[in-house]
């Protein structure tokens, strides 16, 4: 009777929405921290979650998006571009990690992929804020150096949670898609000039 009663009030149905609301957010809080300080841990796997990564990919998506009146004119990647690209980079990723033996879920990497979009978003913040001053080579050498590092952060990060996931002699075949898959994010991310 008493395991009943403490299943009842660990249940999250009798909770308020605030209560909920809260919880999820310290859950996208903590794994934003596991980002930012990549150890090898399996709290990002086990605890998995697509929040982080869908509002990680909606604001980077936002600040690539270029704000043109005339849309005839504007040839830089559009919303849509952006999020089809990181989502679509995020299951090839996925795909190719389960082709080559890996023992982590589908939506596992699609988390830690994800959340490891956030050292790219705050290079983005740092590329936007750099590009409010006049243009010039020290104006772009700047920011090739918040990309760099920012994309190096990025595949450390991603490698941590994911390198044990992958048999031992195929883990450069599974770190290698990652790579390109940040590269061409980081890209879009130095080549971005606003109209």
């Amino acid at each position: 009777m008493r395991s009943h009663i403490r299943e009842f009030d660990s249940s999250t149905l009798n909770e308020s929405v605030q209560n909920t609301i809260m919880r999820d957010l310290k859950a996208v809080g903590k794994k934003f921290m596991h980002v930012l300080y990549p150890r090898k841990s399996n709290t990002l796997l086990r605890d998995w979650d697509l929040w982080g990564p869908l509002i990680l990919c909606v604001t980077l998506a936002l600040m690539l998006q270029r704000s043109s009146v005339d849309s005839e004119k504007d040839g830089g990647p559009q919303f849509a571009e952006v999020f089809v690209i990181v989502w679509f980079g995020a299951v090839t990723i996925t795909l190719n990690s389960k082709l080559l033996g890996g023992n982590i879920s589908f939506f596992q990497s699609l988390c830690v992929l994800g959340y490891c979009i956030l050292p790219l978003t705050v290079a983005m913040l740092v590329c936007r804020l750099v590009l409010l001053a006049e243009q010039g080579p020290i104006n772009f050498m700047v920011r090739l150096f918040v990309v760099i590092v920012m994309f190096a952060w990025s595949i450390v990060a991603s490698t941590a949670f994911l390198a044990d996931s992958q048999p031992p002699n195929r883990k450069a075949l599974a770190i290698y898609p990652v790579f390109l898959f940040y590269f061409v994010i980081s890209w879009m991310i130095l080549t971005f000039t606003p109209q």
